[in-house]
């Protein structure tokens, strides 16, 4: 009979998951079975959104727990191309990190902008985009418009206007700010453009190119326009400095503005007067 109440209480000790408990050290005899009752308290959740010290993708941690935790994920490092090192781009311009660009190429100053930006708020200086360091800069600035990621040009041209189909045609487009030089319906070369502000707009409609003037500085406004390609009295297509260094920050006088020097240099070499100009919207 004793042999059976002693199976029994050793089943009950594994089926309910408990401990057998040794008297204590006073010499007073205990329960000998212990069971441990959930108090109801849930563990902390550890999910991928957590927003612990290990930064998005990371779940803090429970006390007393030294398990290693994952590092950030890389997002973008050097090398890296596209829209979204744009936005990188433009977010550290917003925070005053990166003056440059964006350029859409995740280059040597991007790099140390990035580093600069994780060395101030405690980050690792890796000098790589991850998830930690994304997510501190998208707190502290606003979705970026489309001129924002195309300040310095880069933009995609639109399809050219039908009026630029045939024949020798600068053809200006307004609404993606692009010029692309055609022949005979073949694209040869775009880059992008500037117009005129609202007091000063640049005309629209179909010109010819009837004077070309390589070092033309302006008699109304005693500022260079240089490779200048005059289409409409005197407004011109012509490369600008101030196109160059502030993006579409600034505006021109009525003018087509070229910021890439290079470019619009071939450009003057190849055209010639009365070759048609088309500017659309």
């Amino acid at each position: 009979m004793g042999r059976a109440i002693a199976v029994a209480a050793a089943v009950l000790a594994v089926v309910t998951g408990c401990t057998v408990q040794a008297p204590e050290g006073d010499g007073k005899r205990r329960s000998p079975v212990h069971i441990e009752i959930p108090d109801g308290t849930p563990s902390p959740p550890r999910t991928p959104d957590g927003d612990g010290d290990g930064g998005p993708g990371t779940a803090p941690a429970p006390p007393g727990d030294d398990r290693p935790r994952a590092a950030p994920r890389v997002l973008w490092s050097r090398g890296d191309t596209g829209r979204d090192v744009r936005e990188l781009q433009a977010r550290l311009r917003q925070v005053a990190w990166l003056f440059d660009g964006p350029t859409g190429t995740y280059d040597g100053p991007t790099e140390k902008a990035v580093s600069g930006f994780q060395g101030k708020r405690g980050l690792p200086r890796t000098g790589r985009t991850d998830t930690v360091t994304w997510q501190r800069l998208l707190g502290m600035t606003h979705e970026p418009g489309k001129w924002d990621l195309y300040l310095m040009g880069g933009q995609p041209a639109d399809p050219p206007d039908p009026r630029c189909a045939t024949g020798r045609v600068l053809c200006v487009d307004k609404t993606s700010r692009t010029l692309r030089w055609m022949i005979d319906g073949r694209t040869v070369s775009t880059m992008a453009v500037r117009f005129g502000s609202q007091y000063t707009p640049t005309r629209e409609g179909v010109f010819s190119v009837y004077w070309k003037s390589r070092d033309h500085v302006s008699t109304l406004y005693d500022s260079p326009m240089p490779y200048a390609m005059f289409f409409s009295g005197g407004q011109a297509v012509h490369y600008s400095a101030d196109f160059a260094a502030r993006g579409y920050a600034g505006a021109s006088h009525g003018c087509v503005n070229v910021r890439d020097e290079a470019a619009i240099a071939g450009l003057y070499a190849q055209v010639r007067n009365g070759d048609k100009v088309v500017v659309s919207r």
